[in-house]
């Protein structure tokens, strides 16, 4: 991929096949807004500084190491070297175990997703795997170390490709009968239900990844540009919560709201002019800016 530093390099390996293989960062956060911390008093930025939690003096880089928690206040230190030694040896072979059905693991195993490209002279072999994988709609469980942890990955094509998604272990996903053990029994039918099901109906469409709003980040942009310009920050409308006396009576609101709803603009067409939040705060900020210094020629003449 120009332009892009793989993360990992090595072989894909099924049986007797294998072929070279790169791993490239499928998502990335580097576009967010993102704060450094600053000396409100005097308006320096503020560095980490790590200090003894008893003694309160600064600890040197030089002199701090890992330490697991036995008990409150006593540790037991481990070097980096004797971390190093513990990883283990990585092959750079990502071994395939089994092929599944593409549906057979539950999302909320997936932990990050990575492009599975060829290197240059394995191209015949990544088409076969990934093209055999195609035809019997399946995907691969592969083992390997990545960045000094034994990972699992889902192996799966996508275009011209594969996506390798590392999967979190079991003992790192919570139990799902414990998050809805308290989600009460309630049993919806009647009215109710085929209100839901008709604004369900009105509201399908397809998966568009580009018509979604990051509006935490265009609240931040606007955020930005309003203390730039000196303006007020405006008031959050609070959100009224659907009661079970007045759900009915909501429905039914929202079913015919929901009728009137091709009357709405395309947000998609809307939003491709829109930019992300921080270009439209860049434009903002960029546009005073060249208003103040074109004052001062438009009075002189």
């Amino acid at each position: 991929m120009a332009g892009h530093r793989a993360q990992w390099k090595g072989f894909l390996k099924v049986g007797e096949v294998s072929c070279g293989v790169a791993l490239y960062t499928a998502a990335s956060t580097s576009d967010r807004i993102s704060f450094n911390t600053i000396n409100i008093a005097t308006g320096n930025r503020v560095n980490r500084i790590f200090v003894d939690s008893e003694t309160e003096e600064p600890v040197p880089k030089e002199d701090q190491v890992k330490g697991f928690e036995l008990e409150n206040g006593r540790y037991v230190l481990i070097s980096p070297e004797e971390i190093a030694a513990a990883v283990p040896e990585s092959n750079k072979t990502l071994e395939i175990d089994a092929f599944i059905p593409c549906s057979a693991v539950d999302d909320v195993y997936f932990d990050k997703p990575y492009y599975l490209t060829p290197d240059r002279t394995s191209g015949d072999a990544f088409a076969v795997l990934r093209d055999g994988m195609k035809a019997d709609k399946v995907a691969a469980i592969a083992r390997t170390v990545l960045f000094r942890r034994m990972r699992t990955v889902l192996i799966r094509p996508h275009h011209k490709g594969l996506i390798a998604t590392t999967l979190q272990y079991d003992y790192e996903v919570r139990s799902s009968k414990k998050a809805f053990e308290r989600v009460p029994k309630v049993k919806i039918e009647g009215e109710m239900l085929d209100l839901a099901k008709h604004i369900i109906s009105t509201k399908i469409g397809e998966f568009d990844p580009a018509s979604f709003d990051d509006r935490y980040e265009e609240a931040l942009a606007e955020l930005v540009k309003a203390k730039v310009e000196g303006k007020s920050i405006p008031k959050r409308k609070k959100v009224e919560v659907s009661q079970p006396n007045d759900l009915l009576a909501a429905l039914r609101e929202s079913a015919g709201i929901a009728r009137k709803s091709d009357d709405k603009p395309n947000r998609t067409a809307a939003n491709a002019n829109k930019g992300t939040g921080r270009q439209r705060a860049a434009r903002g900020v960029a546009g005073k800016s060249a208003a103040s210094k074109a004052a001062p020629q438009r009075k002189a003449g």
